[in-house]
């Protein structure tokens, strides 16, 4: 059914360009500098994420930056302009600024087009977790839901989208300031390695601690075993820093433990999250109960 509103995102959701295509979402490209050049995410439709992998373990240190409101309102304005209205389903407040900033943007369109409406939804969510939950919205909006609808649906639902999962080397984390450099160092000499969710308060936080590769992949694995609902009615998302044999390890290890669910999809970390968890990030995400950390 054909809406009088536009659904739209970020790349910052690690949507896959294709399913964006096929679903026709727009897809608001996140900045990255890698080498002193400014790039744009375009989830995976030049496949330059081996090469930024690559660069990362050859010793480059990417960054990211939020996109301005300047850059928000090039890209709304010409929408309302032609009697468009907007429901925009951004990445987690919690982790930049870019969403206040869309915010920003909206306020200033309302007032200067005040026959139009828009809505800007925080999904405390990034990545993987983030695509899980929109595509469901999604479903909602290619219903014929109302905007109003689908935003109170994300809201109502945006604690349940879930994402576990452990990186290849903790010195990613303190580049980043999540951990500090001294317990990166011990914790690489004792194999230490971390699980991270997804949190209530819209940041990846860490879950727990355990030792070696494996026993992290198997946590991760339990994790979701106790915390998917419905997994006979989802595709879960498994994100891998470059590692796809890995990733490959892990699908089975679900497929294993929750023969029911109803598709396993691969995808390549996108490298404005890559810049962030590094080579190496294996992720797993589903939809499921509320978060509790």
């Amino acid at each position: 059914m054909e809406q009088n509103y536009i659904f739209m995102t970020d790349s910052d959701s690690d949507l896959l360009y294709s399913i964006a295509d096929e679903r026709n979402i727009p897809v608001v490209k996140m900045p990255y500098t890698l080498d002193g050049k400014e790039y744009f995410d375009d989830n995976g439709r030049s496949g330059v994420e081996k090469v930024f992998f690559r660069r990362m373990r050859e010793g480059a240190a990417p960054s990211t930056s939020q996109l301005p409101t300047e850059a928000h309102l090039e890209i709304f304005e010409p929408l309302m302009k032609e009697g468009k209205d907007i429901l925009f389903v951004s990445f987690s407040s919690q982790m930049s600024a870019t969403y206040d900033n869309a915010v920003k943007a909206k306020d200033i369109l309302l007032a200067k087009y005040p026959e139009r409406k828009m809505m800007v939804i925080d999904t405390l969510s990034i990545s993987g977790p983030m695509t899980v939950l929109l595509l469901k919205a999604h479903d909602l909006y290619l219903a014929g839901k109302p905007m109003e609808e689908v935003a109170q649906w994300l809201l109502d639902n945006r604690m349940r989208s879930h994402a576990w999962l452990t990186v290849g080397d903790l010195k990613y984390l303190a580049r980043g300031g999540r951990i500090s450099s001294t317990s990166a160092l011990f914790g690489s000499v004792l194999d230490i390695k971390p699980i991270i969710c997804m949190g209530k308060g819209g940041k990846l936080d860490p879950a727990e601690k355990v030792q070696g590769r494996k026993k992290a992949l198997r946590t991760i694995v339990e994790r979701t075993a106790e915390n998917i609902e419905h997994p006979e009615d989802q595709t879960v998302i498994i994100l891998q820093g470059d590692v796809p044999e890995e990733a490959d390890k892990l699908a089975d290890m679900l497929r294993q433990r929750i023969p029911e669910i109803k598709e396993i999809r691969i995808q390549i970390i996108g490298p404005v999250i890559g810049a962030h968890c590094g080579p190496g990030t294996l992720a797993c995400c589903f939809m499921g109960k509320e978060r509790t950390i």
